[in-house]
């Protein structure tokens, strides 16, 4: 039997966040330049770079 224990988890849920993250990114309103700049950000520095997404990146502008 394969045991994937807690890492395969949490590679997962990073991976859930960075999906969640970079489909936000293309639906905010910020420049398309921007946009790129934090796609590629998320993906080559995928925990680092969806924490800084989440406390500095662009807001679609919708109240929620």
């Amino acid at each position: 039997m394969m045991q994937y224990g807690y890492n395969g988890l949490i590679g997962v849920l990073v991976l859930a966040g960075d999906i969640w993250a970079i489909l936000n990114i293309f639906q905010s309103s910020a420049s398309n330049e921007k946009k790129l700049i934090w796609i590629i950000v998320v993906v080559l520095l995928p925990v680092l770079g969806l924490l800084l997404w989440y406390f500095l990146g662009p807001r679609s502008g919708k109240s929620g």
